[in-house]
């Protein structure tokens, strides 16, 4: 519940204050995305009760949100040329490498460093001094103009809708299942298969997110259109993995699993995000970005409360199986939709 907290406060500013950096610049928002996240960090650090621990998650949450949006639109702009697929793949490469990096680094602190609950938020802190030195010296990429504080809705326009829908269904099938993999990873390998490293668990993690770059870096080799239909191929493949996986109690099956998974998620989400920042237009880029993952937000966090929940009324296996299916009927939904498009 603590991480799905955390996901509805990355939504929340997204919903909120998505084109926030549409209309005063993307550095001043960018600057208060690391000012929040060192703020979190230090709550985590000294936090003696749950009180600061929560107050964190709010914090790092809006952090989130700010990079997820802010940030995206920042290198879609600055990519050379006006090579907005390639901004668009830097993006999403980051973005899911550190999701990748962050977990097998907390796992290896775990398992081999005093204060695991502590030391990661000190390396964070440590890492955001690079960063603001080096948003200080990045140009600017928006013509500022007057404050205006306006609460926005979802907002895709006509011209980038379908490929938004197509591309955003595949991309909440993808982030579901990662959002699955990070918590019932462990659980499984905890309680079925009896291996208690935190390293392992991160590892698996990591091997997800690190497949989805290879993704991400594939996409360019194919159109938009063909690298969405491979990587819900993929997807439906890679849940069918961990469906076996769970089915019969395999660690080799679960490592399939997220190596396929993730290369369909890099896939779905870089051709999805680059078709629409392709179409979207220039003033309305940072809202379109926040809207697709405001979706990709709403994937990495309710599914994992259901599949909880199930888990909870029946088994790990039978919830995991079922989400597994729920998850492969979605993707494949999107696959026949390409498949009868031009």
């Amino acid at each position: 519940m603590v991480i799905t907290y955390y996901d509805y406060c990355v939504i929340t500013w997204l919903l909120e204050f998505g084109r926030l950096s549409d209309d005063i610049g993307r550095k001043p928002v960018f600057l208060n995305g690391l000012a929040f996240s060192a703020i979190s960090a230090f709550l985590f650090v000294f936090a003696g009760s749950l009180v600061p621990i929560f107050a964190g998650r709010v914090i790092s949450g809006f952090s989130a949100g700010v990079f997820t949006g802010t940030a995206t639109a920042m290198l879609v702009d600055l990519a050379p040329g006006g090579n907005r697929r390639l901004g668009s793949v830097v993006a999403v490469v980051v973005n899911l490498g550190g999701l990748g990096l962050g977990t097998l680094l907390a796992g290896l602190l775990a398992d081999h460093f005093a204060s695991p609950l502590r030391l990661p938020f000190v390396v964070d802190l440590v890492l955001l001094g690079p960063a603001v030195l080096g948003l200080l010296v990045t140009p600017e990429t928006v013509q500022r103009t007057a404050f205006r504080l306006r609460l926005q809705r979802l907002k895709v326009p006509q011209e980038v809708r379908s490929v938004f829908v197509r591309g955003a269904t595949a991309g909440f099938g993808s982030f579901a299942v990662a959002g699955v993999f990070s918590s019932v990873a462990p659980v499984f390998l905890g309680q079925i298969l009896g291996r208690t490293s935190h390293a392992l668990a991160g590892a698996i993690v990591f091997i997800l997110f690190t497949a989805s770059i290879v993704g991400q870096l594939a996409v360019s080799r194919f159109s938009d259109r063909r690298a969405l239909v491979i990587g819900c191929a993929l997807l439906a493949g890679g849940v069918g993995l961990l469906a076996l996986a769970l089915g019969i109690e395999s660690l080799a099956a679960l490592i399939a699993s997220a190596s396929v998974v993730g290369l369909g998620q890099g896939l779905v989400i870089g051709a999805g995000l680059a078709a629409i920042n392709q179409r979207a237009p220039v003033a309305q880029r940072g809202e379109v970005a926040s809207s697709f993952f405001v979706v990709m937000y709403v994937g990495l966090s309710l599914p994992v409360i259901g599949v909880g929940v199930a888990a909870h009324a029946f088994s790990l296996r039978g919830a995991g199986i079922a989400f597994s299916a729920a998850v492969a009927a979605l993707v494949l939904t999107v696959l026949a939709s390409l498949s009868r498009s031009d």
